[in-house]
């Protein structure tokens, strides 16, 4: 029987573009995945180093013994940023992606095959530098002249690749054609030949057991097809037929037959290339989402905000998550009109305490801050909401006419946000506040002190 290695590139998939596939959802695919066993775990492209760095630590800690595998990029200095990534990995592996065909060469690389076998070569050598295996990755090797192809695939070996994956992503190849090609590198090459095929003709399966048949030494599957090849069709069809074949791999059939439905139900926005609209929005933020995920989300969301205005944004979407564990669109752009485009804030809220009940009247206990100095205020009320208002009224002193007080609910569910518009009236002119919280009464004195801020920073003003 002959073993061959199954990659996974489900995370490298969903990540890469303007997706918005949180933290705990990547560390739960790769572990998910890891169980599976599956023996690489390709990461996608690095988008931001700092931050992919975090995050792509986190993975290789969850991915125990599988090989962690990462695109290195176009240049000497992307191939060293991804190897960092890779650090902390059992077994780490640097990906070098380049075209071989000659159409993808000139519109992709804008060079004839003698400068991207230059290309390749160097990119090789550097990763090889690293101390990390190489994987040379013919993309569009299926159109690609095949003396071309195994000359750069000849030089990306020299220079220190130890794999090289065929590509077929224009979805072209029926199963004898890459059988064919696939012998005929394999043969060339004196190191194992992964293959990545193509589902776009419904034939990703029969492609890769023709390949693996021609003597491929391994195959690139994901959870979530597409156009990839389904990591539960390859595992039934070599669980129905792999003896039958002298194939055998590392999976885990069980795990992949009872995990994938589980992982993918986890995956609400994974598939969304931009932030959704609508009632249905669903969640792409929660309290792991750095400030660089949140400054992207708004952007896409159209706003361009400062860089202050993207910090309150931010600090508001913490406090939001310490009691609401996910943020939709329709959130995040109710949080940006509560905490962006803002005056400077003279007054911030520190703490409140409210007590409520039907045998006894609501008190309420406020803390503000005002430039460096704490102010407590404390009033009973009406409600909750009526004796907060008047607490913060004693902390400043000062009485405004309520004019309007309204309250909503952002979005639905038990951990739906509450929406807080409170309108104040000073010397006949109205001033309105937003304030947003998963609890309302949060909401409310949020608005309030937002009114309160537009009318001290207007009268100081004059």
């Amino acid at each position: 029987m002959k073993r061959i290695s199954v990659s996974d590139c489900t995370l490298r998939q969903l990540c890469g573009g303007s997706s918005h596939l949180l933290f705990r959802e990547k560390l739960a695919l790769a572990t998910g995945i890891a169980r599976c066993g599956a023996d690489i775990l390709e990461l996608p492209p690095l988008s931001s180093p700092k931050e992919d760095r975090i995050v792509s630590m986190a993975i290789c800690r969850a991915a125990g013994s599988c090989t962690v595998a990462m695109p290195a990029g176009m240049t000497p200095d992307s191939v060293a940023q991804a190897a960092a990534c890779l650090e902390l990995a059992q077994v780490r592996r640097l990906i070098v992606s380049v075209p071989v065909s000659t159409v993808q060469m000139e519109y992709v690389c804008h060079m004839k095959s003698p400068a991207v076998t230059g290309l390749v070569s160097e990119l090789c050598a550097s990763a090889a530098g690293t101390g990390a295996e190489v994987e040379f990755e013919a993309l569009d090797a299926t159109r690609a002249d095949a003396d071309v192809l195994i000359s750069i695939c000849k030089a990306a070996v020299e220079a220190g690749a130890g794999f090289v994956s065929l590509c077929d992503d224009a979805g072209v190849c029926l199963p004898g054609e890459f059988a064919d090609l696939t012998k005929k590198v394999r043969a060339a090459l004196g190191v194992p030949v992964t293959v990545k095929v193509s589902d776009a003709m419904n034939m990703a399966v029969a492609d890769a057991l023709a390949a693996l048949g021609a003597g491929a030494d391994g195959v690139k599957t994901s959870i979530e097809a597409g156009q990839t090849l389904g990591l539960d069709q390859f595992a039934r069809a070599l669980r129905t037929r792999g003896e039958d074949l002298g194939i055998e791999t590392g999976l885990d059939f069980t795990a992949v037959h009872s995990g994938i439905s589980s992982l993918l139900s986890g995956l609400g926005h994974a598939d969304q290339p931009t932030v959704p609209e609508g009632e249905d929005a669903r969640v792409f933020l929660d309290a792991q989402s750095t400030i660089d995920q949140v400054v992207r989300a708004v952007r896409v969301l159209g706003y361009d905000l400062s860089e202050d205005d993207n910090a309150r944004v931010f600090e508001a979407l913490k406090r939001v998550c310490e009691k609401k564990s996910t943020i939709s669109s329709r959130e995040l752009e109710a949080i940006i009109a509560s905490s962006a485009m803002q005056v400077p804030a003279t007054y911030t809220l520190k703490s409140y305490v409210c007590t409520s009940s039907n045998l006894s009247a609501a008190v309420a206990n406020v803390v503000l801050e005002e430039g460096g100095e704490k102010i407590s205020g404390a009033a009973s009320g009406d409600g909750p909401i009526d004796s907060a208002f008047m607490a913060v009224e004693q902390c400043i002193g000062h009485h405004y006419e309520l004019d309007d007080f309204q309250i909503q609910a952002v979005t639905e569910g038990r951990e739906a946000l509450g929406s807080a518009l409170v309108r104040l009236r000073s010397g006949g002119k109205l001033y309105s506040g937003n304030g947003l919280s998963a609890d309302i009464v949060g909401a409310s004195i949020r608005a309030y002190i937002n009114a309160l801020n537009k009318i001290v920073y207007e009268e100081r003003a004059r």
